[in-house]
């Protein structure tokens, strides 16, 4: 039996420069790392300033951790997938739970009336990403984030 080709988004499949990159990883910290690796192994297909690797590593981490932290409650089991899509001139990543969601009324407050300590993560997002997306998952459940790096 022939084993079928893998799937790309249509974005990523009209340009044969894009390099993708999956993980699925267990919803605990230790294992954030691994995200971050694979962030530095995309600077070595495609070089980063070494500001904007960094930039994009404590990115990558917050959008993780948000996940971890917020995402399963107590002992629940999750997992925590990320995306990322190196084009020539951005780096897109996205982190995607099936957990219960965020409240992004809470979010958009929280910005207005300054932050509360363990808040930061979105707003340190914010200000290294030149876009990002907050929302649920294209199912409609847990959280989905998305971020993009317009690259020099």
């Amino acid at each position: 039996m022939e084993s079928p080709e893998p799937t790309r988004p249509a974005a990523a499949a009209d340009d044969p420069a894009t390099r993708m990159v999956r993980l699925t990883i267990p919803a605990k910290a230790e294992y954030i790392t691994l995200c971050r690796l694979a962030l530095t192994g995309l600077a070595r297909i495609r070089p980063l300033s070494e500001e904007t690797l960094a930039d994009m590593k404590l990115a990558i981490t917050e959008a993780c951790s948000n996940s971890i932290r917020h995402a399963y409650g107590g002992d629940e089991v999750g997992s925590v997938d990320v995306s990322y899509e190196l084009h020539g001139d951005r780096l897109t990543v996205e982190v995607e739970d099936g957990g219960s969601g965020f409240d992004l009324t809470r979010t958009d407050r929280q910005d207005r009336e300054g932050l509360s300590e363990g808040g930061l993560g979105i707003a340190i997002i914010r200000a290294i990403a030149d876009e990002l997306e907050l929302g649920p998952r294209a199912d409609g459940t847990g959280s989905r984030l998305r971020f993009v790096k317009l690259l020099a």
